[in-house]
Formats: C-alpha cells, structure tokens, sequence
C-alpha cells in the first residue's frame, strides 16, 4: 500500500492523475490509502506561527508512523508579517526530512518576482505588504508613491540581497496540484473551466465568483487567499486562510481516506 501511495504522489507532482483508484466523486472525497496530507494556510512572514504549526503537525504526524506524510503549502508565504525572509528560508531548507512537499504560488509570491524585474509592480506590491519583505531583508522601503530613482534602489538592492537559493525557491513554486478527489491551488479556479484549462491569473487572484459559486468543480477545491475567521467547508471547496499574519491563527487541513480535520495555531 505504500508503494501505491508513493507512485500516487509522484504522479501528482509531476502533473499527472493521482485519482487512482481510491479516486473518483462517486462517494466520499478522499486521498489515497497510506497517505495523510497536510494542506498548510496563507502564512504571510509569520516564522513563528508557521514553526508552532510545524510542530503541531510533527506531532501529529508522530501518531501516524505507517502513513507517508505529506505538505502542501498554498501560496502567500512573504508580504505583511515581519519575518518573510526567514520563512523562506525555513521553507527552502528547513523542514522535516520525514514529509514531502509542495509549495505552491500565491499572488504575493507572484508580485515580488514581478518586482524584480518590473519597477511598475513597485507601488502596488509596497501597498499591500511589499514593504515587510523588503525589511526583512534588511532594505528600507520606499513609500508606495516614491520618485522612480528611490524605486529603482529598492529593487537593486532585493536583486543584489535576495540568495540565490530563495530566487530559485520562488521561481520554483507550482500553480496547482492534485491528489486524489483534492485540487490544491492558491486562490481558487474559475467556475465552469476545467481544471487543467485554468488561468494562472484566476489560480492567483480570483475571489467572489469562485467564493460564490456552488458548481461541482469536478475535485474539491482547497485554497487560500480569502480571509475568514475560520476555516470554510463547502461541497466545492475548503477554504483555510484565517488571517495568521493579523489574528496569529495559522491553519492547516489535514487529509486522511475520507477524514478531515484542522490544525490551528489559535
């Protein structure tokens, strides 16, 4: 059963079906059998929520020695909180050797490589949130309406300070990924497009049509992005961003067979 979930989740991570067997919407969503996932919130330079979440999670996953273990973080890891430098690095390096994982995209992410290159993303990424992360590495943030010139040094300075290997971390992030009767993705999908014909903008972005809609997306849709003081079970989705960075409540879901339940930092 192992090496069944094993081959599952490699397939997933490459973009290939893991509904397998143990798939398909005819009963109880599921992952498949010999597999826990951990679906982890909109973190958001919060290092030590996502460190006690982490905790929270090994022990958890401590109770469980049989299952391989799995994380999926969402997306939104910088921007807003103190420390996104720091969380980066935890994320590239640092975690458990005992779980897989995935990280994928969230727009926040998708912004400040914007930056980058593109000095016009500068007024927007500093208004909502842009400015922590340029701290946390150490560099003053401009005011959002700056002349050009003080622009410009910001993002030299992000190009000249950022490591290599948390470039290569951002540059690497996926857009989505599927397990089992769970599609996992930042923001949400777009009603009526199949999952695989989706737009990295609506991946990214999206909020009331997809908040709103009651169609069955053809997997349940597992996301970020949206606040809201708890997490949000609906037939079509599962929405777990419950503002850490603001209310020090950091969530994540946890997927076993048909089984869900959450961790929480509050």
């Amino acid at each position: 059963m192992l090496s069944l979930a094993r081959k599952l989740w490699a397939e997933a991570i490459s973009g290939g079906s893991s509904t397998g067997p143990f798939g398909g919407r005819g009963g109880a969503a599921s992952v498949p059998r010999g597999m826990r996932v951990y679906a982890v919130g909109d973190i958001h330079g919060r290092l030590d929520l996502l460190d006690q979440l982490l905790g929270q999670i090994a022990r958890d996953a401590d109770q469980a020695p049989d299952l391989l273990k799995y994380l999926v973080f969402l997306g939104d890891y910088v921007d807003r909180g103190p420390d996104s430098r720091l969380v980066i690095e935890r994320l590239a390096c640092g975690l458990p050797p005992v779980f897989g994982a995935v990280f994928l995209r969230g727009n926040h992410e998708d912004t400040m490589l914007g930056f980058l290159s593109d000095l016009r993303v500068a007024p927007g990424w500093l208004t909502y949130g842009g400015d922590a992360t340029l701290e946390s590495y150490g560099i003053p943030a401009p005011d959002p309406e700056a002349p050009p010139e003080h622009l410009l040094q910001a993002q030299m300075m992000l190009n000249s300070l950022l490591p290599p290997h948390h470039r290569a971390f951002l540059t690497g992030l996926r857009n989505h990924l599927t397990i089992g009767d769970y599609h996992f993705v930042h923001a949400g999908v777009r009603p009526g497009v199949p999952l695989d014909r989706q737009e990295d903008k609506d991946r990214l972005w999206i909020r009331e049509i997809f908040l709103t809609s009651r169609a069955d997306h053809g997997k349940i849709v597992v996301h970020g992005h949206t606040i809201a003081p708890e997490p949000e079970m609906l037939h079509n989705r599962i929405g777990i961003d419950t503002g850490a960075y603001a209310t020090n409540r950091l969530t994540a879901l946890v997927l076993e067979g048909t089984d869900r339940r959450f961790l929480c930092t509050v």
